[in-house]
């Protein structure tokens, strides 16, 4: 619509000045003059009001405008003051095609230099006003009506640009919430499941317990599984602790925990227990790990969350065939509320997990 108004001011601008001519006392040969200039005119108008027409190379704007200059200034010779309008439209090519302050400036001068052709004519004062006037007037509906039906173009990119970033968006959230809740329950499941294969021999009564525990994690990934898709992410750093315990323990890995938390939001607790669960993963699945050391401590406003495991070999690597983005999808959620991450090897073999975040959020 923006791009019709523009097209149609521009044509009715044209008419008029059309009008005016044939109603002047002229000759065949100027009729015909004057509608080949007119429509000359008119097609560089629209080359030059089109979106993008200013990020064209300068020597293609100098070409078109000098163009537009030459059609716009010699029929004076035939028609006098009568071709004034035209004027207009060079005006605003130049505020749309040229920098900020060589435009403005040579606007200026175009809508001065109508007084020329008028006073030459011995027009009135009133007349060479008018005319001036006009054509500065022409010029800035000229250059409105162009850079609103670009910035409408650029309006309606910009927004299918942004449908596109917020579905994308929603596509990693939901890709990093099924790996932060689920490789924890499926690391747990594969880790219990070899242990019961190991005890069903001698300590049967033992597997039978920890047939339990695989269905009750079980149970939970289908819950979490539902969470994700129901887009509900809240989650108990408490929890989360006893939990890590647990499944350390069935891995035979010495377990040290301490917890010392008050009042904490419920975004932050959220996003300390997926940093646990996934720190807990990848001690699970991306070391041989002997003990294992968690804190989570409240100190002046701020969470301080600590996981560190020994065990964490150079030459040991994941058996799966498929990477992880597991550290990368704390980092994201961590910075989401204003926290920090610190994660790297210490003395060698030993494997430091640090976040920081604020205990509220507002």
């Amino acid at each position: 619509m923006a791009h019709v108004i523009l097209v149609m001011a521009l044509l009715s601008y044209t008419v008029v000045t059309l009008l005016n001519l044939l109603g002047a006392d002229m000759a065949g040969y100027q009729q015909v003059i004057a509608l080949v200039s007119l429509a000359a005119i008119l097609a560089l108008q629209l080359r030059h009001s089109a979106p993008g027409a200013n990020r064209a190379p300068l020597w293609q704007r100098c070409l078109t405008l000098t163009a537009q200059a030459l059609l716009t200034y010699l029929p004076f010779f035939v028609f006098q003051a009568e071709w004034g309008a035209m004027a207009g439209f060079l005006a605003g090519s130049l505020l749309l095609l040229l920098p900020a302050r060589v435009g403005w400036s040579l606007y200026g001068v175009v809508g001065a230099s109508l007084s020329v052709p008028a006073a030459l004519e011995g027009r009135s004062v009133l007349v060479v006003v008018y005319l001036c006037q006009s054509t500065l007037l022409t010029g800035l509906v000229t250059y409105g009506l162009s850079r609103l039906s670009e910035l409408v173009k650029e309006v309606h990119s910009a927004r299918d640009e942004l449908t596109h970033m917020a579905v994308t968006e929603e596509r990693l959230r939901f890709a990093r919430d099924l790996h932060d809740l689920l490789g924890f329950s499926l690391s747990a499941i594969t880790l219990k499941s070899e242990l019961i294969h190991r005890l069903i021999p001698q300590h049967p009564q033992r597997a039978r317990e920890e047939v339990q525990d695989v269905l009750s994690v079980a149970r939970d990934a289908l819950a979490d599984v539902r969470r994700v898709a129901r887009g509900f992410q809240d989650m108990s750093l408490e929890q989360e602790v006893s939990s890590a315990r647990s499944v350390l323990s069935a891995a035979d890995i010495g377990t040290t925990v301490r917890v010392s938390l008050g009042s904490v939001s419920t975004q932050t607790s959220s996003v300390l227990a997926a940093v646990l669960r996934e720190a807990v993963t990848n001690v699970l699945r991306h070391s041989k790990a002997d003990n294992c050391n968690i804190e989570a401590i409240q100190l002046d406003g701020n969470v301080h969350l600590l996981v560190a495991n020994d065990g964490a070999a150079p030459d040991h690597h994941e058996h799966s065939v498929h990477g992880g983005s597991g550290l990368m999808n704390l980092e994201a959620r961590v910075r989401a509320i204003g926290g920090e991450v610190k994660a790297g090897r210490v003395d060698g073999t030993r494997f430091r997990l640090r976040v920081v975040v604020p205990a509220e959020q507002e």
